[in-house]
């Protein structure tokens, strides 16, 4: 049905995002061990940028545990 779809699709989409946060924060933590961060003029802004990332991630997944399973 249409509930099943939907659910399974925002699920999908959420899971894909957060495989690619990891992704994305395993290099981010590769190259700070490596000081590329601390070599830059900009310095940790991509630290901040992945992490704002993530947090948005987490905070689209607490939408979608409301819509889907508490409602």
């Amino acid at each position: 049905g249409i509930f099943g779809s939907t659910f399974f699709m925002l699920t999908g989409f959420h899971g894909f995002h957060v495989f690619s946060g990891v992704v994305f924060l395993a290099i981010i933590m590769i190259n700070a061990m490596r000081g590329v961060y601390a070599a830059r003029r900009n310095g940790y802004e991509m630290v901040e940028k992945i992490g704002l990332y993530w947090h948005f991630v987490d905070l689209v997944w607490v939408f979608v545990f409301l819509v889907f399973y508490l409602l």
